[in-house]
């Protein structure tokens, strides 16, 4: 039998989770055909995607990116989500967070120390190959993705602005109330949290709360940031159907971008996306207030064979004190 960590017993009922970990299918087309990447691990001796366990403090995404740079020194930006797995490990039950991540055509670059091969194989062989067979699950939904046209996707981000000084003590301008101590927490964690996605260009309120949550990322990044007045709660109030046809044109993009505003804001660009999806999908869509947190993120995968269609959501939630 092989030295496998996941146990033979399965997942109890009721059973708490006790480690997160995240990681990534990564995919290329090569002479016309879809290839995934593997890993071995000679610690287990056992064929998986590439994962680890959260580090203190990271995020989801951000360890997903990290580690397969970690393991294979590949750098990715994450696309679709694809389903979590879970099984039974010595210290608990174990889930695993997985997206799909194409990769330009270079070679892996197994890290010696955890992995000691990594190989791109067809999909049957990868069904073969893989040790756990619940890693099985994700291939399947990448797979089912790639038939339906659906895998190649860019990233459009919505984000809310992070959390703001109480407009009750706040007695100047409207537009100057600035982050709350935790809001500006929660911009530098947004920091990291956008890089695995990699917006090249921000559009946002111009009002101080929205340009104080993108500034450590934008700086960072040297991202591009246009402000946008009508993104603003006063001016979206007079002209919601301006809110909507900025959503509408950044949609025509074919590269991730983010999009930076208020809670009364958030109802119009949601309807907007919602035009752009399938009902089922759209019903997954935060509607109810607040829509999203103070510095939540909403990420809607657009469709690069079908122009301005999404085909997949995720929310990534704020940092918390």
């Amino acid at each position: 039998m092989r030295n496998s960590e996941h146990l033979e017993d399965g997942v109890a009922d009721g059973m708490e989770v006790s480690i997160q970990a995240a990681g990534a299918l990564c995919w290329r087309i090569k002479k016309k055909k879809l290839e995934l990447l593997l890993i071995h691990r000679q610690r287990y001796d056992d064929w998986s995607w590439p994962k680890g366990k959260l580090d203190k403090g990271e995020t989801l995404a951000e360890c997903a990116v990290r580690e397969v740079y970690e393991e294979v020194g590949l750098p990715i930006t994450l696309g679709i989500p694809l389903p979590s797995i879970r099984y039974a490990v010595k210290p608990g039950l174990k889930e695993v967070f997985y997206w799909a991540a194409a990769v330009d055509d270079m070679p892996p670059i197994p890290d010696g120390k955890e992995v000691d091969a990594a190989v791109w194989c067809s999909p049957n062989k990868a069904r073969g190959l893989l040790s756990n067979p619940s890693d099985i699950e994700p291939l399947e939904a990448l797979l089912a993705a790639h038939e339906a046209g659906t895998l190649e996707t860019w990233p459009l981000l919505v984000i809310r602005h992070a959390k703001a000084k109480p407009r009750a003590s706040w007695t100047r301008a409207e537009g100057e109330r600035p982050l709350a101590a935790t809001g500006k927490r929660q911009a530098l964690y947004l920091q990291r949290l956008l890089m695995s996605w990699h917006p090249a260009r921000i559009q946002t309120s111009g009002w101080m709360r929205c340009i104080s949550t993108i500034s450590p990322y934008a700086q960072a990044t040297k991202a591009k940031v246009k402000v946008v007045p009508w993104l603003t709660e006063a001016d979206h109030k007079r002209h919601p159907a301006k809110v909507a046809a900025v959503v509408e044109k950044m949609l025509t993009r074919t590269s991730a971008t983010a999009l930076c505003t208020h809670r009364p804001v958030l109802p119009t660009v949601l309807e907007t996306l919602s035009g752009h999806m399938s009902e089922d999908l759209g019903a997954l869509l935060p509607f109810s207030d607040p829509h999203l947190a103070p510095g939540e993120v909403l990420v809607a995968h657009v469709s690069l064979a079908d122009p301005g269609r999404i085909v997949a959501l995720e929310q990534h939630k704020p940092y918390e004190d």
